[in-house]
């Protein structure tokens, strides 16, 4: 009886260690969204990095109508860091580029590289990584892209993690 209630025992103290180290594990592995495809140079950025980026604020209507305030970083930014084709290389073949934005739960969205470049639209959409100067709570965030002045807020995507650059084709 005695060798059982000690296994038993042992057991228990393995699958609690077990457990605790996979906890510290997921708190310690960051998040982050990658910006891949058709770019120069593949960005992998956690939240610490877009911390470090020139922040602006974008401001949304939510289902209820509501308007809600973000905070974070340009998409165009982004695109230019990662060396995509904007700005006075967005013509002829190139305006035929767009990106998908991918959630973590599979949600994808589409915008055409144009939406995106201060050369072709006044509206800024962003990569957020706050709201109302907090983080984002779970199930949003840790990125959220924000799509301000549309009637239905469906492109303005939970739990962002890429955003992929492509060639539309036939």
């Amino acid at each position: 009886m005695k060798k059982y209630h000690v296994s038993l025992v042992v057991l228990v103290l393995v699958l609690g260690l077990c457990s605790q180290n996979l906890f510290a594990q997921n708190i310690l592995k960051e998040q982050v969204v990658k910006v891949e495809g058709e770019v120069l140079k593949p960005l992998s950025l956690t939240v610490s990095d877009l911390a470090k980026m020139k922040h602006v604020d974008a401001v949304m209507k939510n289902r209820e109508g509501v308007l809600q305030k973000y905070s974070g970083v340009s998409i165009f930014e982004l695109l230019e860091q990662a060396g995509v084709t904007v700005g006075k290389e967005l013509r002829g073949e190139n305006l035929t580029k767009y990106m998908l934005v991918r959630s973590s739960d599979g949600y994808e969205v589409v915008f055409s590289l144009a939406e995106l470049d201060p050369g072709f639209t006044n509206r800024v959409i962003i990569l957020a990584d706050s709201k109302d100067g907090k983080p984002l709570a779970d199930g949003v965030g840790p990125f959220r892209l924000v799509v301000p002045d549309e009637n239905k807020p469906a492109r303005s995507a939970l739990e962002v993690t890429h955003l992929i650059i492509r060639f539309a084709k036939d």
